[in-house]
Order: C-alpha cells, then structure tokens, then sequence
C-alpha cells in the first residue's frame, strides 16, 4: 500500500471538507463566539453524519434515500433547520458579547446542530452518493476491493483535520475582535443559513408538488 496513495485520500477528506456550506458556517460562528470546543463539536456532529452517508454508500444502501417522499421530507425538513437556526442567530445577534462571563452554548446542542444539519442536508446526501460512491468506484477498479476500508478512513482523517484546523482558527480570530464584530458575524451566519435553508424548502416544495 502507498503512502502517497494514503496522503491523497486524507487531502481528498480535506477538500470535501473545506467547501462553504451551512455546516462550516456554524462552525465558524459557534468557535468565534464560544471557543474551540465548541467549534469542534459542531465538526464531530456533522462528521458523524458524513460518516453515516459512507456506510451506506459503502454497504450499497444507497437506494433508500432515492425513493421521491424521502428526499421530499429531507429538503423539507432540512430547509426547516437552517431557517430556524438562520432566524436564531439573527435574533440571538444583540445578545452576543465576547465576555467570559456570558453563557455559552452548550456542547450538547453545538453537536446536535452539526450532526442535525449535515444529517438532514440534500446536498450533503448528493454530495456524498455522488463523490464518495464514484471515489469508491474509482479505487474498487485501480487498487481492487481489499483495500476500500483503508482508502474510506483516510478521507475521514481528512475530515477530522479539516475541523481541528477550524476550531482553532476560529479560536485565534477571537482575540481579534469585539462585540460589534460579534454581532455582524452573527447576523452574516444567520442570512446564510437562511439562504441555505430557503434553497432547501424550495426544492422541496418543487418535488411535492411539481
């Protein structure tokens, strides 16, 4: 097995990873306004869900979320996440101060948000039958099937990196900003979840009654 091989299934993780979507902003918004962990968290949740979508890619389950009224309700549904949390951190925006003092989120709904998010998304379901089943295609031809398990794992090292790298970049921003910068940045997160989460329910309501 090569090692070059390995490096270029953990920068493939890194770049499926990377891409700006509802995921990375909460990520970011959640680690500038509350710390590393935080930041984190919200990457564990949405990596286990991106976890999930390879094992059913990988277990040839795929065909269950092809079915119409499973993808209607993921649109649905997933466009109501984004808009809820969009309108939360908008809300939320006035009461954003960069003080230890204040509450911070907790852990258990930073993780729930990130796995809820990325569980429920369209796009990430496409984005993973498309990129991940074609990767597997792709290697099952090259390398055989022996190795599949291995070449899986270091795409999800990938994506593990890629969410240590933003938990602390978002940790150093903090020193570096104010309460009004706070606010911005947390009302910017929430149009774009916004923005996500109108896209979902349109395409949703396009496929119910279109």
């Amino acid at each position: 097995m090569s090692v070059s091989i390995l490096i270029s299934y953990i920068f493939l993780g890194l770049s499926l990873a990377a891409p700006i979507g509802p995921v990375n902003s909460v990520r970011l918004d959640k680690g500038i306004k509350n710390g590393f962990w935080h930041a984190w968290i919200v990457g564990a949740g949405s990596m286990i869900a991106d976890g999930l979508f390879m094992l059913f890619v990988y277990l040839g389950m795929v065909h269950f979320l092809e079915v119409p009224i499973v993808q209607i309700f993921l649109w649905l549904f997933g466009g109501f996440i984004l808009i809820y949390s969009g309108i939360e951190s908008i809300i939320g925006s006035n009461k954003v101060q960069l003080t230890v003092t204040r509450k911070k989120d907790s852990l258990i709904k930073c993780f729930l948000t990130g796995f809820i998010m990325s569980i429920t998304s369209p796009l990430s379901i496409l984005f993973w039958l498309g990129i991940y089943g074609s990767v597997l295609a792709k290697t099952a031809q090259m390398n055989g099937t022996s190795q599949l398990l291995v070449y899986s794992c270091m795409i999800f090292v990938g994506l593990t990196l890629w969410d240590l790298f933003v938990a602390a970049l978002t940790t150093g921003f903090r020193k570096y900003l104010n309460d009004s910068s706070l606010k911005v940045i947390s009302i910017i997160s929430g149009l774009s979840l916004l923005g996500f989460g109108g896209y979902f329910a349109y395409q949703g309501i396009l496929a119910l009654f279109g």
